[in-house]
């Protein structure tokens, strides 16, 4: 499965009644480092479609949504879990990083 594009509307459908866990990756396209990330998030996608879900959360587009988390720097990833927040990372993060996040 591809990465999902997180938007207020499809927010609880695609993310709060989620039976996946969800990596959730808030990111601008002005970011440098949310570019360096995006490879690595995609890659993570593809090789734990059915694992996992994969949201991009444009920060730009979707400012509530941003500071419903309380983003304040980017990239931002938050992993929730049964309709909760159970861990986060700010910055660039490697690939082994971002996995130990997601605990699967």
């Amino acid at each position: 499965m591809a990465e999902i594009t997180v938007t207020n509307d499809n927010f609880q459908n695609e993310i709060m009644d989620s039976d996946l866990p969800v990596l959730i990756d808030f990111w601008a396209s002005w970011c440098g480092p949310c570019k360096m990330i995006a490879p690595i998030v995609e890659e993570i996608a593809e090789e734990y479609d059915g694992v996992i879900k994969v949201g991009k959360v444009n920060v730009d587009e979707e400012p509530f949504l941003a500071a419903q988390f309380g983003v304040v720097s980017i990239p931002t990833l938050i992993v929730i879990k049964d309709g909760r927040q159970v861990n986060s990372a700010v910055g660039y993060r490697t690939k082994e990083d971002i996995i130990k996040l997601l605990n699967v």
